[in-house]
C-alpha cells in the first residue's frame, strides 16, 4: 500500500499542474503582459522558516509547462531539512512564464513542504520504536497523490490511496453486513489479495475480530489501559493501529504500548503552508 519516495509519477504531476495552471490563467494573464514578450526573467526562492523541503516535481513542471526551457537550480535535495532564512532555489525562464506560473508553483512548494513538516515532526517522537506514522484519506480534494508522497518525504507511510486498494470495515460496514465476522468473510471473499482491516471501539468487539482474523485492527478511541490489553492478547499475524485524537503529546505512550501504526488526518487535513516568497533577481 506504501508508494515507494522517488521522482513521483510524472502523469499525476502534469495533471495537477494543468488543472492549477487552467485555474489561475484562464483566459490570460494580463499583468504578465504588461512584460515584453522576449523578455527573460531571473528569480530566487527562499523560506522564511525552518521546512522539510517536498514538491519540487509539481514547482519544477509549473515553470516548465508555460517555459520548456525554463532552467530550475535547487540548492537542497527533496527531503531535506532547510533552516529559516535560505535560498531553496534559482528560476531562469521566460519573464511572462515566470511570473504566471510563480503562484501555482509556491503553493504546491509550500503546502507539499508543509505536510513533509509536520510529518517529519510526528516521526522523529517515534523515532527508535517499532510504531510508525500512517496518513489517512482525509486529504485536500485533487491532490491526495501528491500529499501522500509529501508523507513519505517527511518520513511516514501511506494507508490506502482510496476506497479501491485496500478493504476498511468501519462501524456502518458492520451494521450492514451483520456484524464483525460477518463482514470480514465477505471482505475476503469479494476482494481476496487485498487488505482487510477492521475499525473496533471496544475491547469486546477487538475480541470479535481477532477471533475472524483480519489483516489489521484499528483501535478508535481506546483508552491506554484497554490499548495495552489488545496489545497482550493480539494473536500473531494482526498489526493493530491507533486512531482519533492523537496528538504529539501522545504518541510516545503509544510506542511505549507497542501498537504497529498510527494514523493521524492532521497530517494532510490541517493543512499550514510553509512561509515562502520568491524574489525577482
Amino acid at each position: 500500500m506504501s508508494m515507494i519516495v522517488g521522482q513521483p509519477d510524472a502523469q499525476v504531476v502534469a495533471h495537477n499542474v494543468g488543472l492549477a495552471l487552467r485555474e489561475d490563467i484562464g483566459t490570460g494573464d494580463v499583468s504578465a503582459a504588461l512584460v515584453a514578450a522576449g523578455a527573460f526573467g531571473r528569480a530566487r526562492v527562499l523560506t522564511r522558516e525552518a521546512m522539510v523541503l517536498a514538491g519540487q516535481a509539481w514547482f519544477d513542471r509549473c515553470f516548465q509547462a508555460l517555459d520548456a526551457d525554463a532552467r530550475i537550480d535547487w540548492r537542497f535535495a527533496e527531503g531535506t531539512a532547510v533552516a529559516a532564512g535560505e535560498v531553496l532555489c534559482t528560476i531562469e525562464a521566460n519573464a511572462r512564464a515566470l511570473l504566471s506560473a510563480e503562484r501555482s508553483a509556491l503553493n504546491f512548494l509550500q503546502t507539499l513542504s508543509g505536510t513533509a513538516t509536520i510529518t517529519a515532526v510526528y516521526a522523529e517522537l517515534l523515532a527508535g520504536s517499532s510504531t510508525r506514522i500512517l496518513d489517512t484519506r482525509k486529504t485536500l480534494p485533487g491532490l491526495r497523490y501528491a500529499q501522500k508522497y509529501a508523507v513519505r518525504v517527511g518520513g511516514g507511510e501511506n494507508h490506502r490511496m482510496g476506497l479501491f486498494d485496500a478493504i476498511l470495515i468501519k462501524e456502518n460496514h458492520i451494521a450492514a453486513a451483520g456484524g464483525i465476522a460477518s463482514a470480514i468473510t465477505r471482505a475476503r471473499q469479494s476482494a481476496p489479495g487485498l487488505l482487510v482491516e477492521v475499525e473496533i471501539e471496544s475491547l469486546d468487539e477487538y475480541r470479535q475480530a481477532i477471533a475472524a482474523r483480519p489483516d489489521r485492527i484499528m483501535l478508535d478511541e481506546l483508552s491506554d489501559a484497554d490499548l495495552a490489553a489488545a496489545v497482550a492478547m493480539r494473536p500473531p499475524g494482526i498489526e493493530l493501529e491507533v486512531s482519533g485524537g492523537v496528538d504529539a503529546a501522545r504518541l510516545k505512550t503509544l510506542a511505549h504500548i507497542g501498537v504497529d501504526y498510527v494514523s493521524i488526518g492532521a497530517l494532510t487535513k490541517h493543512v499550514r503552508a510553509i512561509d515562502l516568497s520568491l524574489r525577482w533577481v
